[in-house]
């Protein structure tokens, strides 16, 4: 049992921190903090209920308008994690390969270690539920979080045949496990600089998502009620399979701006823009 659920935690809807973030030993980034929580500065989402997000990049605060996917990318998107429950169903291991790994590029903050202000990472991502769905959802997670390793498989595949009804379709999210006041990945450490974040899926057909992304601390006292619920969501689902964990990480927003069809040799692929 313990391996299908590190298999899970994988490759599903949970949100984890990235891979090939470079040594994180050291004090980087601790001035973006307040004490044990930080505040991100560089993005304004109070209308995000008007599907705009604000972001100070270079400098210069700038309004963007988020789009929702398009239906190349969600039928890939949904069939592809409904095949992958289905192989775990029947035993097989999955892939590296499809939407659960986003290569995450950022850039803005050069720590001392590095000539370097930009990144790549492996993250996690997910959907995240409509505000008006979220707490009904994470209801369900909590009231099954025990029960057996199938029945959580049907309710996982559940979710994603009702993806247009359950889920915000201008969003993916992730976890940010590592860093903390005295650590900073260079992940977190250039999306608190400079918000702009582009994802690349590895598989084919493949697809590129330009966004925003938006950090939300657990500990910060100015939270919403809804950025609670996003923060409580994405540490639920990610501690689902990988089980309960003693505190809760830092969730991420990444607001989509531009969908691209990066796929080779079609006609709308190979890095076209499809949305908007």
């Amino acid at each position: 049992m313990r391996i299908w659920l590190y298999v899970l935690g994988f490759v599903l809807l949970l949100g984890c921190s990235g891979a090939n973030e470079g040594d994180t030993q050291g004090t980087f980034g601790k001035e973006l903090w307040e004490g044990d929580f930080f505040v991100h500065k560089t993005v304004d989402a109070t209308r995000l209920d008007e599907n705009i997000i604000r972001a100070k990049i270079h400098g210069s605060w700038q309004e963007f308008t988020l789009v929702e996917f398009p239906e190349i990318f969600l039928n890939w998107d949904v069939k592809k994690r409904i095949d992958t429950i289905e192989d775990i169903k029947n035993g097989v291991m999955p892939g590296l390969a499809g939407p659960h790994n986003g290569i995450i590029a950022t850039y803005g903050y050069r720590r001392e270690d590095s000539k370097f202000k930009l990144n790549n990472a492996i993250k996690g991502c997910g959907f995240l539920p409509r505000k008006e769905k979220i707490k009904e959802i994470i209801k369900l997670l909590k009231d099954t979080i025990e029960d057996d390793f199938m029945k959580k498989l049907e309710i996982l595949i559940d979710f994603y045949t009702h993806t247009d009804s359950l889920f915000d379709l201008t969003k993916q999210v992730s976890l940010e496990l590592y860093s903390i006041p005295e650590r900073g990945t260079q992940t977190f450490l250039n999306q608190m600089t400079d918000p702009t974040s582009v994802i690349v899926f590895m598989d084919i057909p493949t697809f590129k998502l330009k966004t925003i992304s938006y950090l939300l601390h657990p500990d910060n006292p100015n939270l919403t009620d809804y950025e609670k619920d996003v923060v409580e969501y994405i540490n639920l689902i990610h501690s689902y399979f990988h089980g309960e964990f003693s505190k809760e990480f830092i969730a991420v927003i990444y607001n989509v701006v531009e969908v691209y069809n990066s796929s080779p040799g079609t006609e709308k692929g190979m890095g076209t823009i499809i949305v908007p």
